[in-house]
């Protein structure tokens, strides 16, 4: 009987399993923090942000407030399958201080992520930016748990007066030398602002046992202080939209990206900035 009861947990820790190895937004390691940025299709490395900060920590040179973020992830709406996300970034003179903390998954099967960074402006038209990374796997099973530390840097190019390049890699320290692996990723971007209203974005990503993956995407001011997003990707076939508007010191961005065969993940941001 106690084999027969632990077979819903098995089968539900399976399809979380391999539900985000599918999905898109990078490898499962890497949390997909912020609405606004799931909008595009995740076209962010390139692009200044509370959330873009996570995706290529050079940007954070460009946060010069003090800021607290709140994401919440559905996963094609099995709560099971949900992330929680939460960020803080801090302005130290030329630098900025950022740290976040993910939680996906649930009770018998979960991964947590925390990371430190920090972005630094070089000149005017460049930053840099580094972060460390602790990564923790849990399951109810017999199973060991996994930990694991590592590491990923960027940089911000500033090619003209209205167009960018972001670099990001992910994990480049070699497997051999710890216990458990960890895929290394490689994302190219650029992005322009087209007027001062529409900005636009391509975006190209190399992953350890994966295909080339490439996004594409559009945000565009409908309205002062709201803004209309779209996007697409080649993995799976994904398209993305949504909105953000901001409320005095509060900005909620919403959006949703799809998948050709699992459905449509939602998410929800909150951001305070506090002068």
């Amino acid at each position: 009987m106690k084999q027969l009861s632990s077979l819903p947990k098995i089968s539900v820790s399976f399809l979380l399993i391999f539900s985000s190895l599918t999905s898109s937004g990078g490898d499962p390691y890497r949390p997909s923090a912020g609405a606004g940025e799931a909008g595009t299709g995740y076209v962010c490395v390139m692009k200044n942000g509370f959330w873009s900060s996570f995706h290529n920590q050079a940007t954070l040179a460009y946060n010069n407030s003090f800021s607290v973020g709140f994401n919440y992830e559905n996963r094609f709406n099995i709560k099971e399958m949900g992330t929680r996300s939460a960020g803080l970034i801090f302005p130290a003179g030329k630098a900025s201080v950022a740290a976040i903390y993910s939680q996906f998954g649930y009770s018998d099967f979960s991964r947590e992520m925390t990371g430190l960074a920090c972005g630094l402006k070089l000149s005017n038209k460049l930053s840099a930016g580094i972060q460390v990374d602790y990564f923790s796997e849990k399951t109810s099973t017999e199973y060991n748990n996994i930990q694991s530390v590592t590491c990923e840097a960027g940089l911000l190019i500033i090619t003209s007066e209205y167009t960018r390049l972001g670099i990001h890699i992910f994990n480049p320290v070699p497997n051999s030398i710890r216990k458990t692996f960890l895929p290394t990723s490689l994302r190219i971007g650029a992005g322009t602002n087209l007027n001062k209203l529409l900005f636009a974005g391509i975006e190209a990503e190399m992953s350890t046992g994966r295909k080339l993956i490439v996004r594409t995407g559009f945000e565009y001011e409908a309205a002062k202080k709201l803004w209309l997003r779209g996007g697409f990707c080649t993995d799976n076939n994904s398209f993305s939209f949504g909105l953000g508007f901001l409320v005095k010191i509060m900005q909620m961005d919403i959006g949703f990206v799809t998948h050709e065969k699992l459905g449509v993940t939602s998410s929800v941001s909150l951001k305070f900035k506090i002068h």
